[in-house]
């Protein structure tokens, strides 16, 4: 990917999380927030639209640092397990969907509690990464079904763990949402960057080869000096 479209990316990335993590922040908390507006406080709530929107720009970082470190450990591991790779991927895939709801569970939930809403939010995060693996399928090709699934699911749990440890309701929410469609948007566009740039890459090569070609033809013309 050129440095153009990697900035490219990185920017409307940030305004993706900050966008989907206001919006995403008044409906979750919709209840602490509607008195200021049938108050008519445009100002409390202009306030809390741009604390939010900041919050968001922390989980668009948050987002990137994994889908580029992701990258990496794909590469890493198409190289050690080679054809394996996919099938690593599932195990890791349902290894997280467990512990999302059983580690979960065993630390938060009072005696008598049901598992479902614990199961609940893990098959949020898992069809919310099929829908994104078939888009993405759709797009490129049927192998990146389940690379899309790995991150959608592991890579985004991985980014969600210092709200889980903590398990606040709304901001298990806040934060969930904005990284899936961070990670969604990033996922989904990258195909796309990636194919701008080789076009952009061959425009560059075939200009410095017409500009060469001219530089010479001049050259040949120049009259000799003998």
């Amino acid at each position: 990917m050129t440095s153009r479209n990697w900035v490219h990316l990185f920017l409307t990335t940030l305004v993706v999380g900050a966008v989907s993590t206001a919006v995403v922040g008044f409906i979750v908390r919709w209840s602490e927030f509607q008195h200021l507006l049938s108050d008519f406080n445009i100002l409390e709530l202009l306030s809390i639209l741009v604390w939010l929107m900041g919050v968001g720009l922390i989980f668009s970082i948050l987002s990137q640092m994994g889908f580029f470190a992701y990258l990496t450990i794909h590469r890493f591991g198409l190289g050690i397990f080679k054809s394996l790779w996919n099938s690593v991927q599932l195990l890791l895939i349902a290894f997280v969907l467990f512990d999302l709801v059983y580690l979960r569970y065993n630390a938060f939930a009072e005696k008598g509690e049901s598992i479902l809403p614990y199961i609940g939010l893990a098959a949020i995060v898992l069809a919310a990464g099929l829908i994104v693996a078939l888009l993405k399928v759709k797009q490129t090709n049927k192998e990146a079904f389940i690379p899309a699934m790995f991150f959608m699911i592991v890579v985004t749990v991985i980014e969600w763990v210092p709200v889980l440890r903590v398990n606040e309701h709304s901001w298990v929410y806040l934060m969930l949402f904005p990284l899936l469609i961070c990670n969604a948007y990033q996922l989904m566009v990258l195909h796309k960057l990636n194919q701008k740039s080789m076009e952009e890459r061959k425009a560059l090569e075939a200009k410095t080869k017409t500009d060469k070609k001219t530089s010479n033809k001049k050259a040949q013309k120049k009259p000799s000096n003998a």
